[in-house]
């Protein structure tokens, strides 16, 4: 059986390039099956969001922000099949077809790929991007995994699952980590059946994300609570008490940053985002310096 595929792609409406590139690279997928794409305008009329005619364009019915946009998308769809795709990624030639076939040939409910990080410094302006391809290195990704590292692989727009399975938590402060919130749940319910090659390319520089740092540490803090077993591994505490501890550096908190690096290394004596915290929190290197270095090198914090 040849399954149907629904594509949801959420937008503020403030990338209208980008956007029409996301939904051409979706409709452009060789997926013998059927395949629909929904744009899902939060925060923006419907009518001026411009895309492919073939692409349906619905407004934002639930909570306000990516998550309900996202749940919005899918309680639209009438297919097997569910993906994401944010409006600012393009899907690879071949993404759908890779997917689709490996949770045919090996079984699951929610399947994941490797991706090309796409980073461009804009207040340089335009230049020759930086591509570089994030693969997590095995064929499944298990809730341990997802624990211990945040992956960032396993990204938003590689989400490939069965319609009505899963559902974003709007409850995610400003929709701050309901990807990875998503991600785990699925995982606990049976492995991620993942493709380790780079099928989307996902673009850091106009994230809208990226420098929210007090909606990233509410974000932190929800993970925390919802997944308890985010502060057992060393190595995955330690991490996401580097990425606090970061976060306070970048808002000037230098308590805040001292006590949670201080914690991140008694956690993990190797940490290495506690030292860069504590440089950024005594003025020595600035945070938009630190994250432009790590994505040049298609990592985040």
């Amino acid at each position: 059986m040849t399954l149907s595929v629904g594509v949801v792609i959420p937008t503020r409406g403030d990338r209208p390039a980008q956007l029409r590139e996301a939904v051409e690279s979706a409709l452009a997928q060789d997926h013998p099956g059927r395949l629909s794409v929904v744009v899902v305008a939060d925060g923006v009329a419907p009518a001026d969001v411009d895309v492919p005619a073939s692409a349906r364009v619905l407004p934002n019915t639930r909570t306000p922000g990516l998550p309900g946009a996202r749940n919005t998308g899918i309680a639209a769809c009438d297919t097997d099949l569910v993906a994401f795709c944010d409006d600012d990624d393009l899907w690879l030639p071949g993404k759908l077809a890779a997917q689709v076939r490996a949770l045919r040939d090996r079984g699951g409910a929610f399947a994941s790929c490797g991706i090309e990080v796409e980073y461009v410094r804009e207040e340089r302006g335009p230049g020759e991007p930086t591509r570089v391809p994030r693969l997590a290195g095995r064929d499944t990704v298990t809730a341990d995994d997802l624990a211990r590292s945040r992956m960032v692989m396993v990204h938003s727009s590689t989400f490939l699952f069965e319609r009505g399975a899963l559902w974003a938590d709007e409850s995610a402060p400003n929709g701050q980590n309901e990807d990875w919130d998503l991600a785990l749940r699925a995982a606990k319910r049976q492995p991620i059946t993942y493709v380790d090659r780079p099928l989307v390319r996902v673009r850091w520089g106009a994230s809208h994300y990226v420098a929210r740092w007090a909606d990233r540490i509410a974000g932190l803090d929800w993970m925390l609570a919802r997944h308890p077993e985010l502060a057992v591994d060393p190595r995955g505490a330690a991490r996401v008490c580097g990425q606090l501890a970061f976060a306070h550096a970048a808002l000037g908190h230098r308590r805040e940053a001292t006590r949670w690096a201080l914690r991140a290394l008694a956690t993990r004596p190797g940490e290495p985002r506690a030292p860069i915290a504590l440089a950024v929190a005594a003025g020595l290197v600035s945070a938009p310096t630190i994250l432009s270095a790590l994505h040049r090198r298609g990592h985040g914090i």
